[in-house]
């Protein structure tokens, strides 16, 4: 069965840094777009990042852009997620997925897989 799972998740300070990694199995996940969304308790799942698979096109949410970086390594069937500067209002859950239908990002992307979700805390 094919699967998504996040790690590297953890506690941090402002101004640090954290790197998120989404590895997939049950399937080779190098031919698809992957992403990158988070959700705080009480809010809506927010876009974070995007890549296709050749990883030449990179997509970020506005709050996000500058100071996280996606990338992938399709030999491993994994996405990273780097984030530095990290800020309080970066906190919350953190899910990467995958969409076997769509090349490339726009706001309507379906995304058809989906992690568990890790979970980032950082504090002020």
């Amino acid at each position: 069965q094919a699967k998504l799972v996040e790690s590297g998740g953890g506690l941090v300070q402002a101004g640090g840094s954290l790197r998120l990694s989404c590895a997939g199995s049950g399937r080779t996940f190098s031919s698809y777009l992957m992403g990158w969304f988070r959700q705080a308790p009480g809010q809506e799942r927010e876009f974070v990042a995007a890549i296709t698979w050749s990883g030449s096109r990179t997509y970020y949410g506005d709050s996000v852009k500058g100071r996280f970086t996606i990338s992938r390594d399709n030999a491993k069937n994994t996405v990273y997620l780097q984030m530095n500067s990290l800020k309080p209002e970066d906190t919350a859950v953190y899910y990467c997925a995958a969409s076997i239908r769509d090349s490339y990002y726009s706001g309507t992307t379906r995304f058809d897989y989906w992690g568990q979700g890790t979970q980032v805390t950082v504090s002020s």
